[in-house]
């Protein structure tokens, strides 16, 4: 296992991140609105992010919801722990734009603590589709290092295309969402430029999770570029299990570290998820129509090898009688 995903909404209750979201984009509005219950972390926002969902100041946590959030962030770093004395990462899953700057500030709090000496323990998420993706990875990344706090990051696209837009058009705002898929690929190879030019600075780690074969491409190449060795474990590939196989084989005889996703739980609750990955990757059935090509030409292969190997077999010319004295 190469490194542990982990939901904040599996931690915390989904109400209870909103109200922190809340709260911090009002602080972020205004620095002087001050949260007692914050901890130390790295930038959650930048110039560009969307703060439409807190339109009104909040009102502060009650103390239920201060113990609550207290309790949450005790079960983070006990699962922080655990993964450090196994030295695996941790990567905290991205969500909807109406919780995630809680999931951030879970996040970065706890890098805070539990990524030193060089080596992040806790990945944080970035979805390209996002307008502000960029800026919040440059911002955040810059401070970190700053600060001498090794930050690791998993790419990905992102999955909330049709809420997000909804929702902004519903309270007359612009989607946070780029305005085409192909500004979101550029988004997402441009972050991963930024993260493999800190990788070659000795700086970071990156999880580039993409069904995308350019992307994959694109990256290859600028980490062979930066001379970045093959197998450096501070860059991983990974895509889910029984997706763009094509993609993971091809990065692996490469040399490069690749993962396989494997997601598990009820039909029920599996099933969205996978369909929102599909949203995510739309360039995914064409990529799925190469796997197939390519292992219909695999099991040609093989059935051709074994029907060579039954003839020779069967072939007189081939048996070898010995006949030995006593």
């Amino acid at each position: 296992v190469s490194f542990v995903i982990a939901k904040i909404t599996a931690i915390c209750p989904i109400g209870l991140l909103k109200r922190v979201s809340d709260l911090l984009r009002w602080q972020y509005k205004d620095p002087s609105f001050y949260l007692p219950w914050k901890l130390n972390t790295l930038p959650i926002f930048s110039d560009s992010s969307a703060l439409y969902h807190t339109l009104e100041k909040p009102a502060p946590l009650s103390p239920k919801e201060e113990s609550d959030l207290q309790l949450a962030h005790q079960r983070l770093l006990e699962l922080c722990q655990k993964c450090v004395q196994d030295n695996v990462a941790l990567t905290i899953d991205a969500e909807d734009t109406s919780i995630q700057p809680a999931i951030d500030y879970f996040t970065y709090s706890s890098a805070i603590m539990y990524n030193q000496d060089g080596n992040p323990i806790v990945f944080g998420t970035i979805q390209a589709y996002l307008k502000d993706a960029k800026e919040r990875l440059f911002v955040t990344t810059k401070t970190a290092q700053s600060l001498g706090i090794p930050m690791g990051f998993k790419l990905v696209r992102g999955a909330y295309m049709s809420s997000e837009s909804k929702l902004a058009s519903l309270l007359g705002y612009d989607s946070p969402i780029h305005n085409s898929i192909q500004e979101t690929h550029a988004c997402y190879n441009d972050c991963a430029s930024f993260m493999l030019e800190r990788i070659a600075d000795g700086y970071g780690a990156v999880v580039l999770a993409t069904h995308n074969v350019e992307s994959g491409q694109l990256a290859a190449s600028k980490a062979c570029d930066l001379g970045i060795q093959k197998g450096n474990q501070k860059l991983e590939f990974a895509q889910l299990y029984g997706m763009s196989e094509a993609l993971s084989f091809g990065l692996r005889n490469a040399g490069f570290q690749v993962s396989k996703y494997l997601p598990y739980g009820p039909v029920d609750m599996v099933m969205p998820y996978l369909l929102r990955r599909a949203e995510e990757n739309r360039g995914l059935l064409s990529t799925s129509k190469l796997d197939s090509v390519l292992m219909g030409k695999e099991l040609k292969r093989r059935l051709k090898k074994l029907q060579l190997a039954k003839s020779e077999m069967a072939s007189p010319s081939s048996m070898k009688i010995e006949i030995g004295t006593h």
